[in-house]
């Protein structure tokens, strides 16, 4: 019998709850949920036994809860990949937030329809989305382990042309799967020196968008906030895009300066929020001025938003792979010929300090 690809553990205090999510997930090629656990402690010594490859968490459990069972998988499992089950409740975003902060690798939402079917559909279609994710972190992880440790560096990718060399005036980020673990990594290193106002589509529901803001206001100097309508740019603010909504700038008839709006247009690449349609709105207000990030994420979100402010000889990094929770987002960027430097997540806040105080795409490098 040929061996699964992931070995699966599912932890839930709801019986009903843990049995659909073992028959959801043994419906998926190569999975095989070899146990289940209705709280943390039995969960715990379990794993310790069956050495799974993916353990579900339920978030809210009595007794030991699931940012409590994360912590301690991580001290004695760390091979193991955590993902949060959450409930669409403050309380479910918040410890879900937090737990992906902490070092889970993703989310999944329990659907609360009213059609049972539509739940299991919805259901079926967030886990293979994660198992993809792990089946690739699986194999990326062996790979890296081959490796010799090679210390993090930059790879210029392109140098910059004479459109190029000016003054950055504003950052946009794009990033997905492994954003909410990233971003304070990134903005509790960034000198608030940089005075450019900061926009950014992170993919999440709306609940944990504003949980997210909330947990970098406690962590960064720079002001954080939910994106509105006819807000102006500030210098040291971020703007994170609402979930459910997308993000863009506009200049109204009459208005001295770009502001931020909001719309309900379409998804585009299955997202809204969505990293091009912000992208693309950027490039015709600051061109050459503008600094583009794309991030840790799955997908290809990102791209053609790149390719314009390409046109507009933006300067753009991309995170590199080994510091990326997903190297989708990123690397078809890369393949898209799009990308200035590669860069990974420890030495990205240095290389943007640069790039904002000077001149020089490359900081001078």
């Amino acid at each position: 019998m040929q061996s699964p690809d992931l070995r699966v553990m599912v932890v839930d205090d709801s019986v009903f709850f843990r049995q659909l999510l073992s028959v959801l997930l043994e419906e998926i090629d190569g999975i095989e949920v070899v146990g289940t656990a209705p709280n943390g402690d039995i969960a715990l010594k379990k794993a310790k036994t069956l050495h799974p490859d993916l353990i579900t968490v339920d978030v809210e459990m009595p007794g030991m809860d699931g940012l409590e069972l994360l912590q301690h998988l991580q001290t004695e499992l760390p091979e193991t990949f955590v993902v949060m089950i959450s409930s669409v409740t403050k309380k479910g975003a918040k410890c879900t937030i937090q737990a992906l902060e902490k070092g889970a690798l993703d989310f999944i939402e329990k659907p609360c329809q009213d059609d049972p079917e539509e739940n299991e559909r919805d259901l079926s279609r967030q886990l293979k989305r994660i198992m993809a994710i792990v089946v690739n972190k699986k194999l990326m992880t062996s790979t890296a382990a081959s490796r010799a440790k090679i210390k993090p560096a930059i790879t210029t990718l392109h140098q910059p042309d004479q459109f190029q060399c000016n003054k950055i005036k504003l950052i946009v980020v794009g990033i997905s799967t492994g954003g909410p673990a990233a971003l304070p990594v990134l903005f509790e290193s960034l000198s608030t020196d940089i005075n450019v106002p900061i926009l950014i589509v992170q993919h999440l529901p709306p609940l944990f968008v504003d949980e997210l803001v909330e947990s970098l206001n406690r962590k960064v100097k720079f002001d954080v906030v939910v994106g509105k309508s006819y807000q102006e740019l500030l210098p040291n603010t971020i703007y994170i895009a609402p979930g459910n909504t997308q993000m863009k700038l506009a200049k109204p008839p009459n208005a001295n300066a770009p502001i931020v709006m909001l719309t309900d247009d379409e998804p585009e690449n299955f997202c809204k929020p969505s990293v091009d349609y912000m992208f693309r709105s950027v490039g015709e207000f600051f061109g050459n001025n503008i600094l583009a990030l794309i991030m840790t994420g799955m997908g290809r979100d990102g791209v053609l938003g790149l390719e314009e402010l390409k046109k507009h000889h933006a300067t753009i990094y991309a995170q590199d792979e080994e510091s990326s929770v997903v190297y989708g987002m990123a690397m078809e960027a890369v393949k898209a010929d799009v990308v200035d430097e590669i860069i990974p997540l420890s030495l990205m806040a240095k290389a943007i300090e640069e790039r904002v105080h000077s001149d020089n795409p490359v900081g001078g490098r």
